[in-house]
């Protein structure tokens, strides 16, 4: 039934901004104060008082939408979004309704080697609700800390395709906005939240069906799940020759299925009027540039550019641009090197792929508090590239560099671990290995290949890990097959 249908995905994108004070009033932001410890006669709607626009709003909203290729709107106003519910004390919403800041952007995404441009409807500025808090054995609890924080909405086009496709945007959504940094990104924390608009129609056709929103989708992998469901939902309605309403609808993760809550309102249901207590907004040139010469490189442009300019893998430069501190840790890493060559670029990712990212999650760490700078992972490489030191020297050292905060040159000449390329002393150390097990020899005649490995490893033993591996290796064999 599914190869019948194609699926029509929008996505709306709230994101709390990294502002240290609220939208349109001075409390501050800070996540985990006890409740309603950073409210104000502003945010609590007391009479008389007067919303004050935040300029860091502004100046975060454009960001994002310079990094999502929107145009800027240079004349904004702000309305009221009016409901009445207990987390919004004053009845409305401070919203854009008609004239988003940004709007017609597009945001790249890559699905399984493809790439393809997601459009950006708008997005507009607003602030946030407070919190309800239902899940206590009393009555309903309220904290208006968040209520007034600073938010943007960012709202896609109807061309998401697949589930997939859906969770690819987020990802990318989401490393636009830390690399900008504009927000923490921290789902857990309620800094992102996305609601899905999913409907079907029959292939060939070119009219929507009818849409659900969904909503209470905390992760990303929730995004995925919850419109596939619901997807399935539909097509099984359709095709059983029920019909599909306009609802909202909630994602219990707990079954994995979306239930209905209500059935979709309006904008005429929400009576939006132009906000009156705020001027229009005039957004000028000079500071769309300089806001514009401040953006940092995307980071699916900068996962090409690290494959083309240090021939690393894709995989690799996916990885290292996840987080914009790692990706800025692989390139200083890199400017430090003695040989800059591929060779030694692949050492650093491999190494920043396994040991970094280990200690990384291990001990909960930002990439800025790792025990390991840039310089001592570039000394690291330098050895081994050098073949001053083996890898497994370089193993054994990693602990004493990070627990001592030592540098690795500084390590190798202490403790004398200077790899030995004396070809006259692995010489002699490999004949005289040959000569006192000619039982071994003459297994490794008959075929048995895994002799070498014993050969080589005695010699490692003997030179307790210093011996040049590929030497030791190199010459083992010359007396092998002599």
């Amino acid at each position: 039934m599914r190869n019948k249908y194609t699926c029509v995905i929008g996505l709306e994108v709230h994101t709390q901004l990294l502002t240290e004070s609220k939208a349109f009033s001075f409390s501050s932001t800070n996540f985990g104060d006890n409740p309603n410890h950073n409210t104000d006669p502003v945010t609590l709607g007391l009479p008389g008082s007067l919303p004050v626009l935040n300029k860091k709003l502004v100046e975060y909203a454009i960001k994002v939408g310079l990094a999502t290729n929107c145009k800027i709107r240079e004349i904004n106003r702000f309305d009221r979004k009016n409901y009445f519910y207990p987390d919004m004390p004053k009845g409305y919403q401070i919203s854009q309704h008609e004239g988003p800041i940004c709007y017609d952007g597009n945001v790249e995404i890559e699905l399984e080697g493809e790439r393809k441009q997601i459009g950006i409807t708008r997005i507009h500025m607003e602030e946030d609700s407070g919190k309800s808090i239902h899940d206590l054995d009393i009555d309903t609890l309220l904290d208006f800390n968040r209520a007034g924080v600073a938010l943007i909405e960012i709202v896609t086009e109807p061309v998401i395709r697949s589930s997939a496709e859906a969770y690819q945007f987020l990802t990318q959504l989401k490393q636009i906005l830390l690399y900008t940094g504009v927000s923490s990104g921290n789902m857990e924390e309620g800094a992102l939240r996305c609601d899905a608009n999913v409907s079907v129609m029959p292939v060939g056709t070119e009219v929507f069906g009818t849409k659900s929103e969904v909503k209470n989708l905390n992760s990303f992998r929730n995004v995925e799940k919850a419109i596939e469901y619901e997807i399935n939902r539909q097509i099984e309605l359709i095709e059983s020759g029920g019909k599909v309403i306009q609802e909202t609808r909630m994602w219990d993760g707990g079954k994995n299925i979306t239930v209905a809550m209500r059935t979709k309102e309006t904008a005429r249901d929400y009576r939006y009027f132009p906000e009156a207590d705020l001027p229009m907004l005039k957004i000028s040139q000079d500071m769309i540039d300089g806001i514009k010469a401040e953006l940092p490189e995307m980071p699916l442009e900068r996962k090409y550019r690290l494959q083309n300019d240090y021939d690393i893998p894709l995989y690799d430069a996916g990885i290292i641009v996840e987080d914009i501190d790692l990706a800025n840790y692989f390139e200083k890493t890199c400017s430090l090197l003695e040989e800059k060559s591929p060779k030694s670029y692949k050492l650093v990712s491999n190494w920043i792929m396994t040991e970094l990212l280990r200690i990384k999650s291990e001990q909960d760490l930002a990439i800025i508090d790792l025990p390991l700078s840039e310089e001592f992972l570039a000394e690291i490489v330098d050895l081994l590239i050098s073949e001053k030191i083996s890898n497994q020297i370089a193993k054994d050292i990693f602990p004493i560099i990070l627990d001592e905060k030592k540098s690795p040159k500084l390590i190798v000449n202490e403790k004398g671990l200077v790899q030995v390329n004396d070809t006259d002393l692995i010489e002699s150390m490999a004949k005289k290995l040959v000569d006192d097990n000619p039982e071994e020899v003459e297994r490794y005649k008959q075929g048995k290949d895994r002799v070498h490995g014993f050969f080589v490893g005695q010699i490692m033993k003997e030179s307790k890990g210093k011996a040049n591996p590929k030497l030791v290796s190199e010459i083992v064999k010359k007396y092998l097959d002599a």
